[in-house]
């Protein structure tokens, strides 16, 4: 490891260990998206909210701590009384004086159904027997045909945002550096996806529009780090490129780059934990799909995107000398 960073860190002599990490990061994230689609009734790689299934969410506070393996009996008389489907989830709170002591939320997810209808009357009536003092606070719904827009208009979000960066980085660099940028957009968005995968499968954590900001914002910060860094290589190529071999290169950029790249991403990272530990439980997911965002960022920016490019001049010069010769 000493040797790893002796003299500066070269990052194209453990091209391979980069490599072989990013694949360890990325398989069991896709091992979970590849289940979830195939168990997911929706087909999606993530357990998706009602943003893009469509349904009603019914928020109650509670002045109890409530653990999630209580909710059960909610579940069971909901279904004895003809709700069925449901999917509830506890969600701890600090208590405020602007939330009334409330300490615990509980949330019942269930099918597209009116405010002040029977099904609506019954969640409210088993959630308020269980806890007296159960007061509804939020309700939320989305239609099943707004539900399908949103899910395909962001579809399209995410593809224009990809276009327009292959279609920027194509005309300012050049194509090889176009290419290993969208790989790294998608060794980022591999790697959150599957983490959020995960914990769908796990912890029943499900993603909405917020989810896809994160992701989109991700794309966004993940690009401009791996832009900083290949704008370095392409100006060291301009001054040292009769001097020194590509290899070369790429280990002095990086190393004129990662102090800035680090610093950066430390002071982002540092921020959204402070949101994420003391901020809204509603943003918790979003702030988690950025930190984990930014992490990895940071990460392929520096030892996957670089070695990418690396491997594409290695082969080209293997092409040009067998051409050659």
């Amino acid at each position: 490891m000493f040797k790893l960073f002796k003299d500066g860190l070269h990052v194209v002599k453990y091209r391979t260990l980069w490599l072989c990490l990013s694949a360890l990061l990325l398989t069991p994230g896709i091992v979970a998206m590849i289940y979830s689609m195939i168990n997911y009734p929706t087909h999606s790689p993530v357990k998706v909210g009602i943003d893009y299934t469509g349904g009603t969410i019914m928020q109650y506070g509670v002045q109890d701590d409530v653990k999630s393996s209580q909710v059960g009996k909610i579940r069971s008389e909901l279904e004895a009384d003809g709700v069925t489907g449901t999917y509830i989830q506890v969600l701890n709170v600090n208590p405020t004086t602007e939330n009334n002591n409330i300490k615990s939320i509980i949330s019942v997810r269930t099918k597209f159904i009116d405010e002040g209808s029977k099904d609506a009357e019954t969640i409210t009536n088993v959630v308020s027997k269980e806890y007296k003092n159960a007061e509804l606070i939020q309700v939320s719904s989305v239609g099943p045909t707004l539900s399908s827009e949103l899910f395909k208009k962001s579809f399209i979000a995410l593809f224009i945002a990809i276009l327009g960066i292959i279609i920027y980085v194509t005309i300012r660099f050049e194509l090889k550096y176009a290419v290993t940028a969208i790989g790294g957009l998608l060794h980022d968005v591999l790697f959150v996806m599957g983490i959020f995968s995960i914990l769908g499968l796990f912890y029943n954590v499900e993603v909405d529009g917020l989810f896809l900001t994160a992701m989109l914002t991700v794309i966004g910060y993940s690009v401009n780090d791996t832009i900083v860094t290949f704008d370095r290589i392409r100006e060291n190529l301009r001054y040292y490129g009769k001097k020194m071999t590509f290899s070369e290169i790429v280990d002095q950029s990086v190393n004129q780059t990662i102090t800035r790249s680090i610093n950066t991403s430390l002071t982002t990272f540092l921020t959204l934990a402070a949101l994420y530990f003391f901020g809204g439980v509603t943003t918790k997911d979003f702030v988690l799909a950025m930190m984990l965002g930014v992490i990895i960022g940071t990460y392929s920016s520096i030892f996957f995107c670089t070695m990418l490019v690396d491997l594409w001049e290695e082969k080209k010069q293997k092409k040009i000398e067998q051409q050659a010769a």
